[in-house]
């Protein structure tokens, strides 16, 4: 097969966009939707790209598209040259205007409460201007989004060292611990046992979190069969009020739960279970200076709070 020449002028960025957004809803009414064109544009626009490249990107279904090999391998090429395209705009206009930048951060449950609060005050102090956009999902859907361009950095649990995609930089270990609000019947009490705490609702992770297969070889080690009374979510913000408001149980990190004197900790250790948090981003472009600044106070916060919890 001959290498397609896709400098001559023939692919459009309307292709890499179109190429992005089927990926991600699965479906040219979807993607259309998206792109705000009909579908007849958008299946045409998919006509052109796929003849420009010699080969089929998706497969057609009842259901929508598929990526193909071949669409998987564009679709790759494809986000970060739309990646490198959305930071070039940025970075232009950051040094145009050094402290109206804007820095856009993907986090999930590790790191949320305390660390990344603590460090967009300390850099909105210095840079009131600075918008920082924060977006919250599950680990997996931010490492898209971050391949994307779409976010900076993210914040949050570690679960694989760095690769030839990410760089991964560790800011300090924390554990996980079981927790409830102060008025739990089961709360601060010393005799409790696991298959007496699945009596009650549970909020977990949800399956395709690396925190959640460690909950499942945890409650097989003893025995225990997973709650089936449960809720399964990474917003803080759901998981704190039906903390506050029921009798649920939940597994957060201990940041969090040190940092509410509404929730009481379970006496049932779940060592060996906890994680590293630290800071992803994307080897593949150079962060804009707004997210080199966040980056930098991530690490001073890190700092303080590995201090603080040694002298406590």
């Amino acid at each position: 097969m001959k290498t397609p020449r896709l400098l001559d002028g023939q692919l459009k960025l309307r292709h890499l966009v179109l190429v992005d957004a089927l990926v991600r809803q699965g479906s040219v009414v979807g993607a259309a939707a998206e792109l705000h064109v009909t579908q007849p544009v958008a299946t045409r626009c998919l006509h052109e790209l796929e003849e420009i490249l010699g080969v089929p990107l998706f497969e057609r279904g009842p259901r929508g598209v598929t990526t193909t090999v071949f669409g998987e391998a564009f679709a790759e090429h494809a986000r970060a040259v739309l990646a490198q395209l959305t930071q070039a705009g940025r970075h232009v206009a950051e040094l145009a205007d050094a402290d109206r930048g804007t820095v856009v951060v993907g986090t999930h449950l590790a790191g949320s409460n305390v660390l990344l609060p603590m460090a967009i005050t300390d850099v909105k102090a210095e840079h009131p201007h600075l918008t920082v956009i924060v977006r919250e999902g599950t680990p997996e859907a931010l490492l898209v989004e971050l391949e994307a361009g779409r976010i900076d950095l993210v914040v949050g649990r570690l679960t694989a060292p760095s690769d030839e995609r990410f760089s991964r930089r560790k800011l300090y270990d924390e554990s996980v611990e079981l927790v409830a609000r102060k008025s739990h019947p089961l709360a601060d009490r010393a005799d409790v046992d696991l298959a007496r705490l699945t009596e009650f609702p549970w909020i977990l992770p949800g399956v395709e979190t690396a925190l959640r297969q460690e909950l499942e070889e945890f409650f097989a080690q003893h025995g225990v069969p997973l709650p089936v009374n449960r809720v399964e979510t990474t917003s803080f913000l759901i998981v704190r009020q039906l903390l506050l408001e029921t009798d649920t149980i939940a597994v957060l990190p201990s940041l969090i739960a040190a940092e509410d004197a509404r929730v009481g900790r379970i006496s049932i250790s779940l060592d060996p279970i906890g994680h590293s948090v630290g800071v992803t981003f994307s080897k593949s472009r150079t962060l804009s200076p707004s997210a080199e600044l966040l980056k930098s106070t991530l690490h001073e916060v890190s700092t303080r709070l590995s201090r603080a919890a040694r002298t406590d």
